[in-house]
């Protein structure tokens, strides 16, 4: 199954996997070390990027619904942007939920580790929303039908109410945000440079 995946969200998936069976393995003390602290808390720049590997071994859910995401959305994008532009892509949507969770946390003084890689995941749901609007995606809670642009708009609003709002405090929906954000600037900046509609690598 996995042969049919393009390298770099193949590589992506294998990562999280390995990682996750490392941080079952090794206990809490390897997760917390590479996990996303606020600065000055237990914060080191490597967190920036290893926060995105890491997922809740108590919760298997977490890292199933994150990497199944990065399996059908990273998987079309990596195919339509070409493996570079799409590895950029997912770098920067990952550094920039982690600058957006930094900033929230010294802005509200809240302590507390954040893992997982929704951010880049939410990075490529913007990218899948803008570059296949009319997409149809799937509903799971009720399953309706919708557009891929709505669907996302949908979603980003209801991240930023529950995150404005400190609904669900343990989900950095922040972070998710930044993601997004993150992703978003990457697109403009391609558009700007007048980068073809499919680049060559």
């Amino acid at each position: 199954m996995l042969s049919n995946v393009p390298r770099a969200t193949r590589a992506i998936l294998v990562a999280n996997i390995v990682v996750y069976l490392m941080q079952l393995s090794l206990g809490e003390g390897f997760t917390e070390r590479f996990a996303l602290w606020p600065l000055g808390e237990n914060f080191e720049p490597w967190q920036v990027f290893t926060y995105a590997f890491l997922h809740s071994p108590a919760n298997p859910t977490h890292i199933f619904f994150n990497m199944f995401a990065v399996f059908m959305f990273g998987s079309r994008l990596e195919h339509f942007l070409g493996t570079n532009r799409y590895v950029i892509y997912y770098a920067a949507s990952l550094l920039a939920g982690a600058c957006a969770q930094l900033a929230v946390a010294q802005a509200t003084g809240a302590v507390y580790s954040v893992i997982g890689a929704s951010g880049a995941v939410f990075g490529l749901l913007l990218a899948f929303a803008m570059f296949f609007p009319r997409e149809k995606l799937m509903l799971l809670f009720p399953p309706i039908p919708m557009p891929a642009w709505l669907f996302v708009t949908l979603y980003g609003v209801l991240e930023l109410t529950l995150g404005v709002t400190g609904s669900q405090d343990q989900v950095a929906h922040f972070a998710h945000l930044g993601g997004m954000l993150g992703g978003a600037l990457v697109i403009l900046i391609w558009r700007l440079q007048g980068t073809p509609r499919r680049p060559r690598f």
